[in-house]
């Protein structure tokens, strides 16, 4: 399918969505502080647009995210790669970290806030929870299934265990990794609007709540269309980063 109607067809829809969002609006006569139409959102999100307000918020939840996620990244990929490795380090932590990894991120918020106090340090820390579980898991499931006739390849060659890590096993599992990466930061997303909700002043998640405080739907609605904009571009961005890598992977090998 050509460039041009994977952009047609998903905007067409969109704009369908819309127009019928609207008209049920104005059908049912449904009042606005319950359902604005997507004229009034988008007439809300205009406004914060002009004032600069959106931007402090937008700042804020990624910074927050980002500093979280590659946090959890740079230790959650060695760890994961060793405990891949070590059959031993599996079976000693698999069930300990299966079960911390079934605790919803949400319900960290308290210690968080007990731990950090309020501003960016609890939401740092939810989102760096929420990242890495799946980024170290999948990691290490990866190495687990790398072809075991690659490894005996690199064996009868004598590759020491730093170039069979190196050469075979890092090449092999790289783009698991970036998947793993992609969800977690898809859901690094998700949980930030939440814990912005608890002890923040600022962020996308505060920005909403407030709304919400003031009866101003509109904006909740602008509020929650900003969010998904921002983490379909961060979706796509990651899309881009593992073809790259699959390329280069695949190039190299």
């Amino acid at each position: 399918m050509s460039l041009l109607k994977k952009t047609i067809y998903p905007l067409i829809a969109f704009l369908l969505i819309l127009v019928l969002w609207q008209l049920v609006v104005w059908i049912t006569g449904v009042e606005a502080f319950l359902l604005p139409g997507p004229l009034g959102a988008a007439k809300a999100l205009g406004e914060v647009i002009k004032s600069g307000v959106i931007f402090e918020h937008m700042g804020a939840s990624l910074f927050r995210v980002m500093v979280g996620f590659l946090a959890a990244a740079i230790l959650a990929i060695p760890l994961g790669l060793l405990l891949g490795t070590k059959k031993y380090l599996e079976i000693t932590l698999d069930p300990i970290l299966q079960g911390i990894r079934t605790i919803s991120p949400i319900s960290w918020i308290p210690l968080a806030i007990l731990w950090f106090g309020v501003g960016n340090l609890p939401a740092m820390f939810i989102i760096f929870i929420t990242a890495f579980f799946p980024i170290m898991l999948s990691t290490a499931l990866a190495v687990r299934h790398v072809d075991p006739v690659l490894l005996k390849v690199g064996q009868n060659f004598g590759a020491s265990p730093k170039h069979m890590l190196w050469k075979i096993i890092l090449p092999a599992v790289l783009p698991y990794i970036i998947i793993g990466l992609k969800i977690s930061l898809g859901i690094s997303w998700v949980i930030i609007v939440a814990a912005e909700m608890v002890g923040m002043s600022s962020g996308l998640g505060y920005m909403i709540l407030d709304a919400r405080n003031f009866l101003r739907t509109d904006l909740i609605i602008a509020g929650m269309f900003v969010v998904g904009v921002i983490g379909f571009a961060l979706d796509r961005l990651l899309n881009i980063i593992e073809r790259k890598v699959k390329r280069l992977v695949g190039f190299a090998n």
